[in-house]
């Protein structure tokens, strides 16, 4: 098998199951663990798939972890009508939380241009950048080790929220919804600082797209019964959207 031939077979292989061993492609394929390694590699730099710790995992539409230059140009509408929404649910004085997902980038635009007297506490170096002139809003960045999505990570960020920080209100995002599974996320930095904040604040928003219905991620982020509300654009079935009420969830449409 030629290497092209193996590496189609890689992503095929991945799309069915959502993830591969290097075991298991070299005994499959025929081949040394290392030509499998370096098959990998040259996915990873055609950001076909991401290497995990003796495998990979898809970089694609439904699971993986998608560059910040390309979240920031999916979905780009969407994400700042939902934005548009959630900034219309924050009230004078209150205290949220904004993690570092492109919709919240947009709510900190919105916060901007409007001029709201509220408290962000943050981990996103994008929302500080935008937020850091707005006289009126009280801008608090967590700190730490700087990530590859433009955002302070961590244990130091976590533990900066966790032992100083509360909020009434939390906005965030993720890597998408499943109905039988809850919220998933593909980054485990970026997830343990979005549990932190849930852990610290009120009320939890969670920001999704049509998009994001049904994408997988490999981390469970959320039940749905840890969620205040959802605000999508999506037209969610009367059955989902029993069960959402069921456990107290508010689903707040955007045009």
């Amino acid at each position: 098998m030629f290497a092209l031939e193996r590496q189609q077979r890689i992503i095929e292989l991945l799309n069915e199951t959502g993830a591969v061993s290097v075991s298991r492609l070299s005994e499959e394929m025929g081949v040394t663990e290392e030509t499998v390694r370096r098959d990998l590699e040259k996915l990873e730099k055609k950001e076909l798939l991401r290497r995990t710790h003796g495998g990979a995992l898809p970089m694609d539409d439904s699971s993986g972890e998608i560059s910040l230059k390309k979240r920031k140009a999916t979905n780009t509408e969407a994400k700042a009508r939902l934005a548009k929404t959630a900034v219309g649910m924050i009230a004078t004085g209150d205290t949220i939380f904004l993690d570092a997902s492109t919709t919240t980038f947009y709510m900190a635009r919105e916060i901007s241009g409007l001029k709201l007297p509220v408290t962000v506490i943050t981990n996103s170096l994008r929302v500080i950048n935008e937020l850091s002139e707005c006289e009126s809003v009280k801008l608090i960045g967590v700190g730490g080790l700087v990530g590859q999505n433009s955002s302070f990570v961590g244990r130091f960020a976590e533990n900066c929220i966790e032992e100083n920080y509360f909020a009434n209100k939390m906005f965030f995002s993720g890597k998408g919804i499943v109905w039988e599974n809850g919220i998933l996320e593909s980054n485990e930095q970026e997830c343990a600082i979005k549990k932190v904040m849930m852990k610290n604040s009120a009320e939890h928003y969670f920001m999704c797209d049509s998009s994001k219905i049904g994408r997988v991620g490999f981390i469970k982020l959320a039940d749905f019964s840890d969620l205040t509300g959802l605000v999508t654009d999506a037209e969610i079935e009367p059955q989902r959207q029993a069960e959402l009420a069921e456990v107290g969830v508010q689903i707040i449409k955007c045009g």
